[in-house]
């Protein structure tokens, strides 16, 4: 079944008084017109006015063109909104639940705790319980209303019959295993000041402290729920190509309901279809919501496998968007000439004329040619990572045979699989032992491997295995 969408954002002019904010991983030139940034990273160039503008890092909206630039500056993901507070009304929070009576109630009992969520109306959805009776009484003895599934038909079908329940603006859909802390909605609603954002996600902690069992410190920083620290533009091919529905406030109009065909990867499907339909979606790090991370071992590795046959139905539907691997064609050429040492200076070769070409799109830059030559190793660089994960990943299966047939292929196979481990645990700050982060790490890949090709090979699709390359960036873009 397809999910039926709307057209998209009728308005997407920003109101006076919206605030933006240079994001903090861009740079700026010393005379301030040229920015390089956003995710896939670009170099924009900004006119005089543009760039006294932003002269102080940020500037506010007051009229037709600041509206515009602010506009460009934020879809190109240079910087980042900073709305005004706004009370929190008009807005229904929706619960798909299937037993889990007990989580049911925690996370009820912190909405009514919470002073911004205590008043506003809830819908549980009860996705064919097996003691309906015991899991209605909870949910109204605490302020929801009840509808029912008699039979389960998965989370997206009860999050659509939960929202075709609500007659409000917004509606944020919180699972039961979550408990949302105490302020998480207030920073999300002020995203939608901006009347083309359609969906804004908080981020996902782990609820419980990390105890001895290696999975749940692994979860506590490596968790696919968690998204991280950085906020940021939800976009197809980024570093935040999506947000879990974990919890998720949605504008009313701008979605008619999740993919009820899909058990798992709805939410990818969900911010795919919104971002093709024109809405913006926004990750707000500083609305925190914790989830009850799962910590037993079968249990664990049969949910990575599950999040892993996601990818075939996920290319199907939505191709080129969520492949495994996406590079410029000449940083993958150079990654693939430094596997062998004769080769190497074909790519020390390859990387100087990147380099170059960079250097002359960007002479105004303060240094070109030292600009140029870190932008074009730092590619090079993200593309090894890539080929890295992938083979370690997606691609396990055919890295395995390759192991067994070539005694080099073994050799680079375990460097690159220790090698990597030990890159993550320094990047997500885990507190396992680097030997053991390095081992839940491969297990992880393993597990999303093996569910990710059972999936092609049920869908008889290689789509979610084929890389997709690189188009030449906009520099140019003003």
């Amino acid at each position: 079944m397809t999910t039926a969408w709307s057209t998209g954002p009728s308005g997407t002019r920003l109101p006076d008084g919206f605030t933006v904010r240079l994001a903090d991983d861009v740079h700026r030139s010393r005379d301030g017109r040229l920015l390089l940034g956003g995710s896939p990273p670009r170099l924009l160039r900004l006119g005089r006015r543009a760039a006294h503008l932003l002269a102080r890092g940020e500037f506010t909206v007051s009229g037709p063109g600041t509206a515009e630039l602010a506009r460009r500056l934020l879809d190109a993901g240079v910087t980042n909104p900073r709305p005004a507070g706004v009370p929190v009304t008009g807005t229904t929070v929706v619960i798909p639940v299937r037993d889990r009576i007990d989580m049911l109630e925690r996370l009820l009992t912190a909405l009514r705790d919470d002073r911004q969520t205590a008043d506003l109306p809830v819908v549980v959805v009860d996705d064919g319980s097996r003691d309906p009776l015991r899991l209605s009484a909870v949910a109204r003895r605490l302020g929801a209303r009840v509808l029912r599934h008699e039979r389960s038909r998965g989370p997206a079908a009860a999050r659509n019959t939960g929202l075709r329940g609500c007659v409000t603006r917004f509606v944020a859909f919180v699972d039961s295993d979550v408990v949302p802390l105490p302020g998480w909605l207030g920073p999300l609603l002020a995203q939608f000041q901006d009347p083309a954002v359609g969906l804004a996600a908080p981020r996902v902690v782990a609820l419980r402290p990390p105890g001895r069992n290696w999975l749940a410190r692994f979860d506590e920083t490596c968790s696919p729920l968690d998204m991280g620290q950085e906020e940021g533009l939800v976009a197809p091919l980024s570093r935040l190509s999506y947000v879990p529905s974990t919890a998720i406030v949605v504008r009313r109009e701008a979605v008619e309901g999740f993919a009820a065909d899909m058990r798992v990867g709805e939410d990818v499907d969900l911010c795919l279809r919104m971002h093709a339909a024109g809405w913006r979606l926004r990750y707000v790090p500083t609305a925190r919501v914790a989830h009850e991370h799962r910590t037993d071992v079968r249990r664990w590795m049969a949910q990575r496998a599950c999040y892993g046959t996601s990818a075939a139905p996920l290319a199907l539907r939505h191709p080129g968007q969520v492949p495994p691997l996406h590079a410029a064609p000449w940083s993958l050429a150079a990654a693939a000439l430094l596997v062998d040492r004769r080769s190497a200076p074909l790519a020390v070769v390859l990387v100087a004329f990147a380099a170059a070409r960079l250097a002359r799109r960007m002479p105004d830059a303060d240094a070109p040619a030292r600009a140029a030559t870190l932008l074009a190793l730092g590619g090079v660089h993200g593309t090894v990572r890539q080929l890295v994960r992938a083979a370690m990943r997606h691609h396990w299966p055919i890295s395995v045979v390759a192991a067994l047939v070539s005694r080099r292929a073994r050799r680079a196979l375990v460097a690159a699989a220790v090698v990597d481990g030990l890159l993550d645990h320094r990047t997500s700050g885990s507190s396992l032992h680097p030997v053991a982060h390095v081992l839940v790490r491969r297990l992880d890949d393993l597990c999303y491997g093996a569910g990710l090709w059972w999936g092609a090979v049920r869908h008889r699709a290689v789509a979610p295995l084929l890389p997709r390359l690189a188009r030449r960036p906009g520099a140019r873009d003003r």
